[in-house]
C-alpha cells in the first residue's frame, strides 16, 4: 500500500479524486492501491521551555539553550490550562498506523520550506525509518498532479531544505523564547512582552517611521513658476532652484520678463532634450508583489491576499502561491501561448490576449537560473466559474500581470526644455508613443504623476517665447508616508533599504526580513500582540508597541539588516552550508540579546503607562 500524506484534508481529497480513490475512512481515504492521509498544518512544534527543565520564568534560566530540541504535540487551551490537542493525537496515531503498514511513503505536503518541516516533524516524532519519496508540483491541476507522481523525487533530495526549515524553527524558538522572557522579567511586567527574530525588527521599522512622521516639522520653501506660450499652446516651467527665504524668491520674481511688463521677448529657449525611453514590462508576480498590488488597489491585507490566493491554488486556478520567484524557466514559457490563448475569453483582458498572440512575446521574466523552489505565479488555464468578487479580483491580477509581463515595451518620449528668463526654468513632459504593456490595465504612469505638463509643444533652442503668467509659489516639505501593508511588504524585501529598481530589489530578496510566505503572519502577529493597529490602510504602533520599541531600538534584536543576514544564512543552508556553524552563531546571538534585554527592560512599565498625545 502506498501512503500519501498531504498538508491538509482538502488537498488529500483532491489528490485522492485524481487517482479515483473514494473509500473514506477515519483520517484517510483509500482506493486503487493508495491511501491518502493528512496533517492539519503544524501538528507538532518545538517543545516549550518546561520540557527542558526551565520551569517558570526565572532570570537564572536565561539564556535557555537546549542541547537537543524536542518535539511536542500542538496544544489547545482548556479550563485546566494548555493540553495536547486530542484531534492531533488521534490523527498522529492514524498516520503512524498507516506508515507502519506502508510499502511506500509519498510526501505531498506543500512543496516548500514549511511543507517539508511539517512532514519531517511528523516523520521523526513517529520514529519512522522507512524511506520516502517527494511529490514536488507547482500547481494542483489534474495533469500537474499526475505528472508529479510520475516523477517522484527521493526524499533525501530535500534534506537541505529540511535543514534550513529546522534551523529557522530553532532560531525562532531561541530568539523568541529568550528575548520575550528577558524583556518581561527585566520590566517586571505581569503580562507577556513578546519579541521575535523577525517580529521585532519589523516593529522597529513601523515605530521608527511613525515617530519620524509624528515629529516631522514642515519647512517652508519657495519656487518660481512661469507659463510659456508657444503659438497658443501653454506649458509650465519651474525654477531650477528652491528658495528658503521668501525675499530671495521675490527679488528674482521681479526680474522675470513678461509681456505684461512691456518686454517684447519674455523667455529664451536655451536647450531642448527629447529622448526616447523604452520601459520594460514588469516581472511576473511572486506572492509579495501580488500582496502589494492587492493592498494598493483593493485594500486587502497581506493575510487576506494569501488566503484568497491559496484558495485559488487549491481550486486549481493558479500555480503555487507561496513563491518568492518572479521568473519562469523555458519549459514553463513554452506553455505561455496556450495560457494567453485561453485568456481571450476574459471579459476585461480578451482583446489584449488576442493581440499578444500576434507578436513575439517579451522574455524578460524568463530566466531558469532565477527560479527558486517554484516559478512565478501564473494562471493554470483551467475554466473559471462562480468566483466571489474578492477571489475574482486576485485572479484578475494574476491574469493581468501575465499579459503585461509578456507584452511589448512601453515607448516614451521624455522631453526637457530649459528656459532663461531672469533665471533658469525647466519644463518636463512625457509623451507615450507606444503604450505596450501599459495598455493592459491602463494604469497611471507613476513617472508622470508629478509632472506639470501632460504634453509639450515642439520648440527649438534660440526661440523667444512670451510669458502670459508668472507666479511665486509657497510650498512646504512633506514627511514620508506612514507604512501601509503594501509599502511595509516592499520594505521588508530589502530590510528597510529604499530601492526602487525591480531587479536590484530581486537581487536582495535573500537578505530581506522574513520570506514571502511568512510576512503576512508577521504583520498579523504584531496586531495580535497589540503592538500595532490598522488605522484606515496605515499600520500604526500602539502605546505598548512604542514602549517596547523605545527599549529595543538600539539593541541587536531590532536591527533589520542583521536579521536579514540570518535569512540569507538559512538560504545558504538550503544550498549545503554548515548547519553547525549557523547554530553556533545563533546561540551566541541569543546570549548577546538576552543580556542586552535583561539590562534594558527596567522602567518599561512606566513608559507603557504614559499616554501618547
Amino acid at each position: 500500500m502506498k501512503v500519501v500524506i498531504a498538508e491538509k484534508p482538502s488537498v488529500a481529497r483532491e489528490l485522492a479524486k485524481v487517482f479515483g480513490a473514494t473509500t473514506k475512512k477515519n483520517g484517510y481515504i483509500e482506493g486503487k492501491g493508495y491511501t491518502f492521509t493528512w496533517a492539519f498544518g503544524h501538528l507538532l512544534q518545538l517543545a516549550p521551555p518546561q520540557e527542558y527543565g526551565f520551569i517558570g520564568w526565572r532570570r537564572q534560566h536565561l539564556p535557555m539553550l537546549p542541547k537537543k530540541f524536542k518535539l511536542a504535540i500542538r496544544k489547545v487551551k482548556t479550563k485546566d490550562g494548555f493540553v495536547d490537542d486530542p484531534s492531533v493525537k488521534k490523527q498522529l496515531d492514524i498516520i503512524k498506523t498507516l506508515f507502519d503498514e506502508a510499502t511506500e511513503i509519498i510526501v505531498a505536503t506543500d512543496a516548500g520550506r514549511e511543507g517539508e518541516l511539517i512532514f519531517r516533524y511528523i516523520y521523526y516524532f513517529l520514529r519512522c525509518k522507512k524511506p520516502f519519496k517527494r511529490l514536488w508540483i507547482s500547481s494542483q491541476t489534474d495533469e500537474a498532479i499526475k505528472d508529479g507522481f510520475r516523477n517522484l523525487k527521493p526524499g533525501t533530495d530535500y534534506d537541505t531544505l529540511f535543514n534550513s526549515a529546522h534551523c529557522r524553527s530553532e532560531s525562532d524558538w531561541l530568539v523568541g523564547m529568550n528575548a520575550t522572557q528577558a524583556l518581561s522579567i527585566s520590566a517586571g511586567s505581569r503580562s507577556v512582552l513578546s519579541l521575535g527574530r523577525v517580529q521585532t525588527p519589523t516593529l522597529a521599522m513601523i515605530c521608527s517611521r511613525y515617530l519620524e512622521v509624528k515629529n516631522f516639522v514642515p519647512q517652508a520653501y519657495y519656487q518660481l513658476a512661469i507659463q510659456v506660450d508657444k503659438d497658443g499652446q501653454l506649458f509650465k516651467a519651474m525654477s531650477v532652484n528652491n528658495f528658503d527665504k521668501k525675499e530671495d524668491a521675490e527679488a528674482l520674481f521681479e526680474k522675470i520678463e513678461d509681456l505684461k511688463s512691456g518686454f517684447p521677448l519674455g523667455a529664451e529657449v536655451i536647450d531642448v532634450e527629447a529622448k526616447p525611453r523604452k520601459e520594460p514590462p514588469p516581472l511576473l508576480h511572486d506572492l509579495s508583489s501580488l500582496q502589494q498590488e492587492a493592498n494598493k488597489k483593493k485594500g486587502f491585507t497581506a493575510d487576506q491576499t494569501l488566503g484568497l490566493l491559496q484558495n485559488l491554488y487549491e481550486s486549481k486556478l493558479v500555480s503555487y502561491p507561496r513563491t518568492g520567484s518572479r521568473y519562469i524557466g523555458d519549459d514553463i514559457f513554452a506553455n505561455i501561448p496556450a495560457l494567453i490563448e485561453k485568456a481571450q475569453s476574459h471579459p476585461q483582458f480578451g482583446k489584449q490576449a488576442e493581440f499578444l498572440l500576434t507578436i513575439p512575446l517579451n522574455k524578460r521574466s524568463v530566466n531558469a537560473k532565477k527560479v527558486t523552489d517554484h516559478h512565478a505565479i501564473l494562471p493554470t488555464g483551467e475554466p473559471v466559474y462562480g468566483l466571489s468578487d474578492d477571489k475574482q479580483a486576485i485572479y484578475d491580477m494574476v491574469i493581468g500581470r501575465m499579459l503585461e509581463a509578456f507584452h511589448q515595451e512601453c515607448v516614451k518620449e521624455i522631453t526637457k526644455i530649459t528656459i532663461s528668463s531672469g533665471s533658469i526654468f525647466i519644463a518636463n513632459g512625457t509623451v507615450i508613443r507606444a503604450a505596450g504593456w501599459r495598455s493592459v490595465l491602463n494604469d497611471k504612469d507613476e513617472d508622470k504623476k508629478d509632472e506639470d505638463n501632460p504634453s509639450l509643444p515642439k520648440v527649438k533652442a534660440g526661440e523667444h517665447l512670451p510669458l502670459p503668467e508668472k507666479a511665486l509659489l509657497e510650498k512646504q516639505t512633506k514627511p514620508k508616508a506612514m507604512y501601509n501593508e503594501a509599502s511595509l511588504l516592499k520594505a521588508l524585501e530589502t530590510s528597510g533599504k529604499e530601492i526602487e529598481d525591480e531587479e536590484l530589489r530581486y537581487a536582495m530578496k535573500d537578505t530581506g526580513l522574513g520570506t514571502p510566505a511568512t510576512r503576512a503572519s508577521i504583520i498579523e502577529t504584531l496586531i495580535t500582540r497589540e503592538y500595532i493597529i490598522r488605522e484606515k490602510r496605515n499600520l500604526i504602533p500602539t502605546q505598548k508597541g512604542l514602549a517596547v520599541y523605545d527599549v529595543v531600538k538600539d539593541q541587536k534584536i531590532a536591527q533589520a539588516e542583521l536579521t536579514g543576514q540570518w535569512e540569507k544564512r538559512l538560504e545558504e543552508i538550503r544550498g549545503g552550508a554548515s548547519v553547525m556553524d549557523f547554530k553556533t552563531e545563533i546561540s551566541d546571538y541569543t546570549r548577546t540579546i538576552t543580556n542586552e534585554l535583561l539590562l534594558a527592560g527596567a522602567g518599561l512599565l512606566n513608559k507603557m503607562e504614559v499616554k501618547t498625545n
